[in-house]
Parts: structure tokens; C-alpha cells; sequence
């Protein structure tokens, strides 16, 4: 990750995206074989966590576990939260989290870092540079209404996604001369935009393997939590469920916030990957979103080329 001296300072900006956030782990893949790989990092939600899952050269130990993924494993990472102030607690993906990276600390990484999250009763843009790197993750996906905010230094944080969809400014402003933005919602409004209720809540509580069928039976039996993840993920009726409608929305405003930001402070390189007809629930697609992703930074390998020689002079 040391610059040649005749390159200039890569930045790369990970943009928000829930589980079309697998698509960075193969664009990160094709900039390193193309000779890109970055000096600065800023991720926003799922941004931050491959950002952070890279440069502690732990992103093989993401893929793998995002290749394993089935709809109904992620249903058993999602402890339910009754009276709190978000669907899901949190703590079976912290702890994942923790068993992977343990307690690195950011100052601690190889090259610059921030996970971008916002500040509940103040709406100001948060850059977590320093502290435990899980931490930042936490609170840059903790989207409202699905995780509780995340308190970090007295301050109340939820999702980066609903400020900086895609933190190119975050990247200029630690030193980055060439940034390269990766937006999830380039093509995001596809026919899957609706689609999340009855397909996931089927396949979340029909799972035919020995592992998954044990915790879709607990599911069955607790009939409360059964009847709130109907709720969240629908019951194959017309009507969208909350968690479509709510994700939905949030697709909504990480385009037009993502235009608008852009607009004023637009990346040197833009990537996005054509995966608008994967759904923003569609964890068990790793398989295809990182072969999207790479090929999403190959399309471009020629203006990157371009815009390097430009910065060198």
C-alpha cells in the first residue's frame, strides 16, 4: 500500500448499501490487481464494514462468510428487540464482528480510515477516525427503526447513508488527490425495489439445512418474534412490509442525497456496479454482487489510467 512515488494519493470512497454491499469486496479485488490499491478509506454502513474487514487484511474471512450466507442464516445473526428503539439489537453481529477483528483499534491500521455516521439529535455528519474499529461499524450501519442508534463519545449515531451516501468528501479531506467513489445506487431503482417481503419471509422460516432448520424451528416456536418478523419482511400479501417500505425509503434518499453530494463534489472516478435488480435484503447474492463489483472497476480501468497520469504531472 506504500506510493510510488509518481502516483498520486488514492482515496476510496465505500458507499452505503446494505447487502449490495458485497459488490465492494470484488471492486476492491480488481483495484488491487490493476495496480490501485488505496491509501485512504471512508466507508458509509456497509462501506465501513468492508473498508474496515480490508484493511485489517481480514476481507478473504468477509467473502468467504458473505459466500456462505443463506436467507435463513441471516435470520439467525438478527437478535429481536421488544421495547427497544430498533427491530434488532445489534449484538450477534457485533459479536461476529468481534470474533473476526477483535479489538483493533483505528489508529492502529495500515492506512487512514473513517466510517461516516450522523449524529441523532443534531443531523451533523460524524467521521469516526479513531477508537475501536467495531465500534465505527456499528454506528455507521445503525440505520433507524432496524438497529438502535449507537452511542459513541456521549453521542448518539445512526447510518452514515442518511449524510454522505458515498464519502468522497471525506476522502479529499484526509489527503486523497484521486478519489474513486463506489455508489450502490447508480441503477438502484430495479424491479427488486419492492420485492423483499414474500420471497425473504419464505425462504427466512423454510430452510432445509440441519443447521439453519434448528434455528427456523426455535423461530416457529417463539410465536411473538414470529409474528414481528412477519411484520419486518411481510406475509406475501400486496401491501409491502415495514422493513421493505423502510428500506425502500432509504434507497430513496441514498440516490438523491448521493446525486445532490456528487453533484458539488463529484468522485475523480466514479464506479457503479449494475445491481439494481438485486434487492437491498439479498445477502445470500455475495456470489454475484462481487462478480458485479469487479466487473463495475474494470469498465472504468481505462479513465483511472487517464486520471492518474493527469495528478502525476
Amino acid at each position: 500500500m506504500t506510493d510510488p512515488i509518481n502516483r498520486p494519493k488514492i482515496g476510496l470512497a465505500l458507499g452505503g448499501g446494505v447487502a449490495r454491499g458485497w459488490a465492494h469486496i470484488g471492486a476492491i479485488r480488481a483495484l488491487i490487481r490493476a495496480g490501485y490499491a488505496p491509501d485512504i478509506v471512508c466507508g458509509t454502513s456497509i462501506g465501513a464494514v468492508v473498508g474496515g474487514f480490508y484493511l485489517t487484511g481480514h476481507l478473504d474471512t468477509l467473502e468467504e462468510w458473505a459466500r456462505s450466507l443463506t436467507r435463513s442464516r441471516m435470520v439467525s445473526y438478527l437478535d429481536i428487540m421488544v421495547g427497544g428503539s430498533g427491530f434488532f439489537g445489534g449484538k450477534r453481529l457485533e459479536k461476529l464482528m468481534r470474533n473476526y477483528l477483535g479489538d483493533v483499534r483505528i489508529e492502529e491500521l495500515p492506512n487512514k480510515f473513517a466510517a461516516v455516521s450522523a449524529e441523532l439529535a443534531t443531523g451533523h455528519e460524524i467521521w469516526i477516525q479513531d477508537g475501536s474499529l467495531v465500534d465505527a461499524m456499528r454506528a455507521s450501519y445503525a440505520l433507524p427503526g432496524v438497529f438502535p442508534p449507537f452511542n459513541h463519545n456521549d453521542r448518539w449515531l445512526i447510518d452514515g447513508a442518511l449524510v454522505n451516501p458515498v464519502p468522497v468528501s471525506a476522502c479529499r479531506a484526509l489527503g486523497a488527490r484521486l478519489v474513486i467513489g463506489i455508489s450502490l445506487n447508480g441503477d438502484a431503482f430495479g424491479k427488486t425495489t419492492l420485492q423483499t417481503t414474500e420471497e425473504f419471509e419464505n425462504a427466512e422460516f423454510n430452510g432445509d439445512d440441519e443447521e439453519d432448520g434448528a434455528s427456523i424451528s426455535k423461530w416457529r416456536a417463539m410465536s411473538p418474534q414470529r409474528l414481528m418478523m412477519r411484520q419486518i419482511f411481510g406475509t406475501g400479501q400486496k401491501t409491502p412490509g415495514i422493513g421493505t417500505v423502510m428500506l425502500s425509503s432509504l434507497n430513496i434518499v441514498m440516490d438523491r442525497l448521493g446525486r445532490s453530494r456528487m453533484a458539488g463534489d463529484p468522485a475523480d472516478i466514479l464506479v457503479a456496479p449494475r445491481i439494481g435488480h438485486i434487492s437491498l435484503l439479498e445477502f445470500d447474492r455475495a456470489d454475484d454482487l462481487i462478480r458485479l463489483g469487479e466487473e463495475a472497476v474494470e469498465r472504468v480501468l481505462g479513465q483511472l489510467e487517464e486520471a492518474k497520469s493527469i495528478l502525476a504531472k
